[in-house]
């Protein structure tokens, strides 16, 4: 009788539990589009107009946005945040907009975190998601330019492939064009402003790059890393 009573008990608490768990869903939405400003050039005295939005959970802002959503499943999208800094020498803030990484967002928890994107610069990469594959040009910290295909959930990228030096130049997205993906079988294709293009096959967690169109050599630091 003991017995019973406990699984009876131990029943009621898990219905209870999930009845709980169902009448906190978390409700994410984006607030409405604001015109804001982003400074740009080496002085940073050029501006140049972005548009943001905030990410509300519930209700509450909980970051600011930039660009559209993509969508990974159902349940989990991504998006690029943007942020402001105080950019003043005095105890007096003087707030300026920048753009930063991409963060991840469950529709089901609420839950927002930041994805780890290797080399990604917030001045000049542009991201091209495909399923969970996220390509983009990446810049390092000796200034060099690759192109990069990195999954959600892995720490080191599928694809990290040097280009040439990078260019520097003053304006943002100002080193590649925004990859581009094709499926069946899955491709994607780096396009730098000069007009190189470089191609690769993905495979799973893996990548073979394609021979280019004029078959031209690609450069020998070139190579997977």
């Amino acid at each position: 009788m003991r017995d019973r009573l406990l699984f009876l008990f131990a029943f009621a608490l898990s219905l209870s539990g999930a009845a709980f768990a169902a009448s906190h869903a978390h409700l994410v939405t984006f607030g409405p589009w604001i015109r804001v400003q982003l400074f740009v050039g080496p002085e940073a005295d050029h501006v140049q107009d972005m548009r943001v939005r905030s990410l509300d959970v519930d209700g509450k802002s909980r970051e600011f946005t930039i660009g559209e959503p993509h969508d990974v499943t159902d349940q989990v999208f991504v998006v690029r945040r943007a942020y402001k800094m105080n950019d003043a020498l005095n105890s007096r803030p003087e707030w300026k907009w920048q753009r930063g990484g991409w963060v991840m967002v469950d529709r089901s928890s609420g839950r927002i975190s930041k994805i780890n994107l290797p080399d990604f610069d917030p001045f000049y990469s542009v991201v091209s998601w495909f399923r969970d594959y996220a390509a983009y040009c990446g810049i390092n910290d000796k200034q060099k330019l690759y192109a990069v295909v990195t999954q959600l959930g892995q720490r080191k990228a599928i694809l990290h492939t040097y280009i040439n030096p990078a260019r520097e130049a003053d304006e943002p997205d100002s080193e590649c064009e925004a990859p581009v993906w094709q499926k069946e079988p899955v491709r994607v294709s780096f396009e730098q402003k000069n007009g190189q293009k470089l191609s690769f096959a993905i495979r799973g967690r893996s990548t073979e790059p394609e021979p280019p169109d004029d078959q031209t050599a690609a450069p020998k630091e070139g190579q997977k890393q």
